[in-house]
């Protein structure tokens, strides 16, 4: 018996995956539990086009990734945080702020997509990593001087 899958189910498939199962395994777990659709063949012509749909959207999705991604080659970010004589910065610096100085330059990054090689703690140049989309990753050097 052939199933489609709605869901990742653990050692059997990922989502939008067709199967093939024990017939009683998808008839009394996979279909009643939601977690599958038997797959016919109109079914089958649905997955393909829904497959095909996500395809573009997922392509769009990366081609906008790669505009940010060459537009921020070579952009410098300053980051302003109180520091002490010494040079280390009462607290550190934080993904909100570097969002809100790439949002200052034009660039709306989330800052959940925001991480730091080594955490910036002392007045100096860093580097932040921005996961624009899960192939394309951009690093973008910023600067952490005293206010």
């Amino acid at each position: 018996m052939d199933i489609i899958l709605k869901q990742d189910v653990k050692n059997l498939g990922e989502k939008d995956e067709v199967v093939k199962v024990k017939a009683g395994y998808g008839r009394n777990f996979l279909i009643p539990q939601g977690y599958g659709i038997l797959a016919t063949e109109s079914a089958r012509k649905v997955l393909a086009e829904n497959l095909k749909q996500a395809q573009f959207k997922q392509d769009k999705i990366r081609k906008d990734a790669d505009e940010v991604a060459a537009r921020l080659e070579g952009v410098k970010l300053t980051i302003g945080a109180k520091a002490g004589e010494s040079g280390k910065i009462f607290g550190a610096v934080n993904t909100i702020q570097v969002a809100d100085a790439l949002k200052n330059q034009g660039f709306d990054v989330d800052r959940r997509r925001i991480t730091f090689n080594e955490d910036p703690k002392f007045v100096g140049e860093y580097t932040a990593t921005l996961n624009l989309h899960k192939e394309v990753k951009v690093q973008v050097p910023f600067e952490v001087v005293a206010e």
